[in-house]
Order: C-alpha cells, then structure tokens, then sequence
C-alpha cells in the first residue's frame, strides 16, 4: 500500500515538473532580452556603412548605443523639423547577433542642435509610431569617433574621446576672480552713488531747517 502511494506521488510530481519546464524557459527568455551585440551606421560621406562590434570596441558601441537606446520606448519630443535645416542624415542600426532590432536617423548638425528620428518600420516588426527627439549634445563627437566624417565640435567634453558629455563653458563663465572684480566694482558703484544721494538729501534737510528758522523769527 505504501510503496504504491510513494509510486504515485513519483508520477505526479514527475508530471508536474515536466509540465512546468515550458513555462520556466519562456519566462528566463522574456525576463532576459538579448543585449545588442554590434550596430552599423550609414550615411552621407561614408562608402559602406560602419560596423562597430562588441567584441573588438565595446566602449565605442556603449557609446553610439547611448545616442539611440533611449528612443525605442521615448515619446515624441519635438514636431519634424525643415529639411533644410536638418543637415546631413546617418542611420544606426542595432544587431543582435546578425538579426537587425531597431533603426534610427541621426541629424548631428541640425540647425538649433542635433536631431534623431525614430521610424514606425522596424527591422524587428515591433509596433512603434514614427517621433522625432532631441538628440544629445555629444552626438557629432561619437559619430566622429566612430568613423563618420563630421567637423571637430570642440564646445563638447566627453569621456575618454567618446560621447556622454555637456556644453562647454568660455574662460570668462569659469573665471571666478573676474565676476569678484565685477562684483566689487558694482559695490563700490552702488556705495558711491547712495552716499551721493544722502549728501543731497542732507543739504536739502538743512536748507529747509534754515528756512524755517528764519521765517519763524
């Protein structure tokens, strides 16, 4: 009796777990997406596009994924700009192994600063709605680094040569001795001109006092 209780309690417990893999494997694969592997960038002044890896520039594909990872899930963030104002377009598209995810255009040179375009067709055939961003101030400097031929943009810092970086303030901004120069001349200004101001309010006190003196005698 006991031994054919055990045997059943075996085959349900078997059966349950064998039920239950499916459903474990499924949930490890959605709870884990696969991490870009490679991106290539194609554009105006390029022959073939551009293709970074991971395993040969892991720090510069983190970098060129920093201008368009933020863009799959974003809202729109401005309206289309004049084409005329856009400037030259490259395009980035991210790879999982050798299957294409997402693709993006960036505008580095757009008039009143860079650009980036979102696509509702994506290689991926996931449902999206074409948007247009705001692209990051360091976008020109990493697409140099990468290999894009764009003009050295010297009012953005970046770390190690390639992207994540703001605008760069002029010597005068940082010159803390010089505001304190300002500061002082403005004081004195200031000092100079209410004391000048009470001196008249002063003098015109004791010319009425005198007045008054003399009427009342």
């Amino acid at each position: 009796m006991v031994a054919g209780v055990s045997r059943r309690w075996f085959l349900s417990g078997t059966v349950l777990m064998v039920a239950a893999a499916p459903l474990t494997v499924s949930s490890a694969a959605n709870a884990a997406p696969a991490k870009p592997t490679a991106v290539t960038i194609a554009g105006e002044g390029l022959g073939d596009p551009i293709r970074i890896n991971a395993e040969d520039k892991p720090e510069l594909l983190t970098a060129v994924l920093g201008q368009v990872g933020w863009l799959s899930t974003a809202k729109a963030q401005t309206t289309a700009p004049k084409a005329k104002n856009l400037g030259p377009k490259y395009t980035v598209v991210v790879y999982v192994g050798e299957a294409a995810k997402q693709t993006y255009d960036l505008y580095p040179l757009a008039t009143g600063g860079p650009r980036a375009f979102r696509p509702a067709k994506q290689p991926d055939k996931r449902k999206t709605t074409a948007a247009w961003f705001y692209g990051r101030l360091t976008m020109s400097e990493t697409l140099r680094s990468a290999g894009v031929p764009l003009p050295m943009q010297p009012d953005s810092l970046h770390d190690g040569g390639i992207g994540g970086g703001e605008r760069v303030f002029d010597e005068d901004t940082l010159n803390p001795g010089k505001d304190i120069d300002k500061l002082l001349g403005d004081l004195r200004e200031v000092l100079l001109l209410n004391g000048a101001v009470v001196l008249v309010i002063t003098i015109g006190l004791a010319g009425i006092s005198l007045l008054v003196r003399r009427r009342t005698r």
